[in-house]
């Protein structure tokens, strides 16, 4: 049986989300290459992923619901960054698809959850 969840139990159950996924992303960060390169990719990578999680959070404290767009807006560019950070780690051969797949997938669904929440 499938357990429905309110919009406060939600709220709790993505921000704990959005967390797992910025210790996954820093975790990942740290596996980058220590080259000018690496290190540019990796500040690139932690901040947009480690953004989405603040945002929501700060989404879920809007003072309206215009706030509240704005927020899960912010979150939907943060996770699209996230995305294309992990396509060219992955196109210059410094993590194998296999190394980020699960970041990757999982930040394809937080972007349709944001962007879903983004047009109610």
């Amino acid at each position: 049986m499938t357990k429905v969840l309110d919009n406060i139990e939600f709220g709790r159950e993505l921000e704990k989300r959005t967390r797992e996924f910025a210790v996954r992303i820093i975790r990942l960060s740290r596996t980058l290459p220590n080259t000018p390169e690496g290190r540019v990719i990796r500040t690139q990578i932690t901040k947009s992923g480690t953004s989405i999680g603040a945002n929501y959070r700060e989404a879920n404290r809007a003072r309206s619901k215009a706030d509240f767009r704005n927020k899960m807006h912010i979150c939907e560019g943060e996770a699209s960054q996230t995305q294309y950070w992990l396509e060219v780690i992955v196109k210059v051969k410094w993590l194998t698809w296999a190394k980020v797949k699960w970041e990757y997938e999982e930040c394809g669904e937080l972007l349709g959850i944001f962007t879903t929440a983004a047009t109610n």
